[in-house]
């Protein structure tokens, strides 16, 4: 099973960053949403935001747009 990087958006200012293996990159930022508290987030970079915002990465650490799960 591949292993993507899902990044989690949280609130003003903070990106993260964890390795989520899925049987494809939508199930990786599902995953991620429905388990935040099980992987490891490692701060990536500053944005400005508000709520919470999944969406996993591809190759170029791109956001997969089709990946995005939002709380709004």
């Amino acid at each position: 099973m591949p292993t993507f990087n899902v990044l989690c958006r949280i609130d003003a200012f903070a990106d993260y960053v964890a390795k989520v293996r899925a049987k494809d990159a939508k199930r990786a930022a599902e995953l991620a949403e429905a388990n935040h508290e099980r992987y490891k987030w490692v701060h990536d970079q500053t944005q400005e935001f508000d709520a919470r915002v999944y969406v996993t990465l591809d190759e170029n650490n791109w956001p997969i747009d089709e990946t995005e799960i939002s709380d709004f």
